[in-house]
């Protein structure tokens, strides 16, 4: 929300209390209890909505009452972006800590936001760079069985994750000027008529 908050009022929401005590330990005061399914605004309120990774954790009912949510709180010419989880075969112990229930293809995730009113401006696929390790990890995982995971993910190793935050910066670099064919995630940007 820090982020947003350069471009003009933020507002969130989060279903859990720990989630609202971590934003409001972070100085967030505009946030609410709620569901994406239920969103306490008013209708044609927001310019922009964003959701990172929200939808692919939602059950088909639940997720198109949210996306129908956040049709319905975005002003006509406003934009979405949202970001989800790409790509089933990327499943792994991390979508179970996770509760993913879904993983999208660029064309599955069009499709449901098209059938509530959107208009799709972008879709690309976002962290091609790290895919063959991801890949590797979930085969791993396949390997030695799935596994309930009890753990958030760590923060690698100071100089892996300053060659994982390069590889991910010059993938930004190209993803402002080239949709990406495949990765493990799915980044859309989309527009109410």
């Amino acid at each position: 929300m820090t982020l947003l908050r350069e471009f003009g009022r933020a507002y969130g929401i989060d279903l859990t209390w720990t989630g609202l005590q971590v934003a409001h330990a972070r100085g967030e005061r505009k946030i609410a209890r709620a569901t994406a399914a239920a969103l306490p605004f008013g209708s044609a309120r927001f310019d922009l909505i964003t959701s990172f990774d929200v939808i692919y954790a939602l059950d088909d009912v639940v997720e198109r009452a949210a996306i129908g949510e956040m049709f319905r709180v975005l002003k006509p010419g406003g934009h979405i972006v949202v970001n989800a989880a790409a790509l089933d075969s990327l499943r792994g112990n991390h979508s179970i800590l996770a509760g993913e229930v879904r993983r999208y293809g660029r064309r599955d995730l069009r499709r449901r936001l098209e059938a509530a009113g959107f208009t799709i401006e972008r879709a690309t696929y976002t962290n091609l760079a790290i895919l063959p390790m991801v890949a590797g990890v979930r085969l791993l995982q396949r390997i030695a069985g799935h596994e309930e995971s009890h753990e958030e993910i760590s923060v690698p190793p100071r100089p892996i994750n300053a060659v994982l935050s390069g590889l991910l910066a010059a993938e930004a670099a190209v993803v402002r000027h080239v949709d990406m064919p495949i990765g493990s995630s799915l980044l859309v940007l989309a527009r109410k008529p």
